[in-house]
């Protein structure tokens, strides 16, 4: 008699025969079901419904509610886009790009390299109907001969040539209809599972609308006009390079070629910071007051440093202040839902007291400026920065509250300069799968915490979704309020963070919480040949999180 093994399933401990698949355990014991489960959390990795079991586990199922089963979501529903447009126009070519508002821009190459509305209209009907047919969706393994046949034949190189440098004789691969792709993750199992979208034309392309939490599909989306050229102009450099994907970025390391890119890269950065620079010196006689904000791991302080670099060699001094200062005290914070300190609300700094030293120093007064200690979350009372702003100085302000209006608001328009800054990595894995830009801030914070700040990347991790909830109240909503942005993001760096992640991801436990998002990333960065970080220069960004800079912080 085979012997059966104990599933916690739900949270209930079931009994099985080995190899019962997810699916199959939610069709025996249907009190347990989740309704709208697209995956599970299996002993705290995500899996596909499809996963046999085989030894005891602990199952938790996942629906859209969850980041997990929002992923699984967006990448199927990624899939059925793809095959609706290859089954109606199989002579277009799709690439994807950034997300957008609440989706994924697709770039369409097509005879009128961009997208009708006609054509937006027969692929959206198309989905809907391929969702309401309910089709079952199959992950399954082919040797990787076999599909690096198929893209070749397709056209898609550098899919095949990333299948050629995982040196793996197997690959997971997703047969819809008349689309074929790998898969980098789980997707759901029936295509009547990601029933709700959008469609909407952008530029040469379209976005792809996911909805809300609670289901809903926004009629019109934000322009965000600077962010999505700032997205545009990193695509088009990365392209002109010849790295906009990871094969592309692999293929560089192999050939020897990555020492140039990442000269070049970095020459990019410093000769934009310098344009940055040079625009602040010509209107320094309107320009007091420089606003540098952006979300966690950003590299806003290097950047900062750097800018002050350039605009000395303009002959104008900054005079640095930094918005932490103005902490109020830690018994005064607002506080979350769940009775915590909520440092990332714009109430957690004494806006009144900034804003009065701000129209004082402008107005050419000595003021003191206030010292935060954050070990006992009070600030100083023996101890202030006496500041002065002379002629050929400029005031120069970093902070996530830069841009919010009310930071500032005793500050004439006319007289700031708000920069936003934030990794906008628009590296992708190949044509339709991309990379989360989130990703490379939250690998840069863990490598940086775990070096430097004394925190695991366990800790790290289970941080992280508390910092996206504030970037998103806090942050988002006025990047377009700059006057610019700025892309810190370097396309070589998940390589060079490699080596550094992999070895504090493997020291969180698998029973840790973390371990989810852990294994996830463990998978992602197998996709990169490392890099060594010798050839890094000492003012990069990428400095200040491996070490090494020749700044201080």
């Amino acid at each position: 008699m085979t012997k059966r093994v104990d599933v916690d399933f739900n949270g209930k401990v079931v009994k099985v025969n080995p190899g019962t698949t997810l699916l199959k355990l939610q069709e025996l014991f249907p009190e347990l079901k989740r309704p709208n489960a697209l995956g599970a959390i299996v002993n705290n990795r995500l899996m596909g419904l499809e996963r046999p079991m085989r030894s005891s586990s602990i199952v938790e199922t996942v629906d859209y509610s969850s980041k997990e089963g929002a992923d699984i979501y967006r990448r199927t529903l990624a899939l059925i886009f793809c095959e609706a447009f290859a089954e109606l126009y199989p002579e277009v070519r799709l690439e994807i790009g950034q997300a957008l508002g609440r989706g994924y821009f697709y770039r369409i190459h097509s005879g009128e390299n961009c997208a009708g509305k006609r054509m937006l209209r027969a692929v959206e009907q198309r989905m809907r109907e391929l969702i309401a047919a309910d089709r079952p969706i199959h992950s399954v393994p082919v040797a990787a001969e076999e599909a690096e046949e198929y893209f070749l034949e397709k056209g898609y190189t550098s899919k095949a040539r990333l299948l050629r440098q995982r040196l793996s004789a197997e690959v997971d691969w997703v047969v819809m209809g008349e689309f074929r792709d790998v898969v980098y993750g789980p997707i759901a199992p029936r295509t009547g599972l990601c029933a709700d979208f959008g469609l909407f034309p952008k530029s040469t392309g379209c976005i792809l609308v996911f909805p809300t939490q609670s289901g809903k599909i926004f009629s019109r989306l934000p322009e965000q006009r600077k962010l999505f050229a700032a997205y545009r102009e990193t695509r088009a450099w990365n392209e002109m390079i010849g790295v906009w994907n990871v094969s592309q970025l692999n293929q560089a390391c192999i050939s020897g070629s990555i020492s140039e890119n990442i000269r070049i890269s970095e020459g990019l950065q410093e000769k934009k910071i310098a344009r940055l620079a040079d625009r602040i010196s010509h209107a320094a006689t309107e320009t007091r007051l420089v606003l540098i904000a952006g979300p966690s791991s950003s590299g806003k302080t290097t950047f900062t440093k750097r800018l002050g670099v350039q605009l000395r060699v303009n002959g104008i001094r900054p005079l640095l202040i930094s918005l932490d200062n103005y902490y109020v005290n830690r018994l005064d914070t607002p506080k979350n839902a769940d009775g915590t300190y909520d440092f990332e609300c714009l109430e957690a700094l004494d806006v009144a007291m900034f804003n009065d030293h701000m129209q004082r120093l402008l107005n050419g007064e000595s003021v003191d400026t206030p010292i935060y200690d954050f070990v006992q979350g009070i600030r100083r009372r023996d101890k202030t920065i006496p500041l002065k702003l002379e002629t050929d100085q400029v005031l120069v302000v970093e902070g996530i509250h830069g841009l919010n209006p009310k930071l500032s608001a005793s500050v004439p328009a006319r007289n700031k300069f708000k920069i936003y800054v934030s990794a906008l990595t628009q590296l992708c894995i190949d044509d339709h799968n991309r990379i989360f830009t989130s990703d490379i801030r939250l690998m840069r914070r863990t490598v940086r915490d775990r070096l430097y700040r004394g925190y695991s990347a366990a800790q790290t991790i289970a941080q992280w979704p508390h910092v996206r909830q504030g970037e998103n109240k806090y942050i988002f909503p006025f990047q377009e309020e700059a006057d610019t942005m700025f892309d810190t993001s370097l396309v070589y760096e998940p390589a060079i963070l490699r080596p550094y992640l992999q070895r504090f991801l493997m020291e969180v436990n698998q029973n840790d919480p973390a371990y989810v998002e852990v294994y996830r990333l463990f998978k992602f960065l197998l996709l990169f040949i490392p890099i060594l970080p010798d050839e890094i220069p000492p003012t990069s960004i990428l400095r200040e999180f491996i070490g090494g800079s020749s700044f201080e912080y």
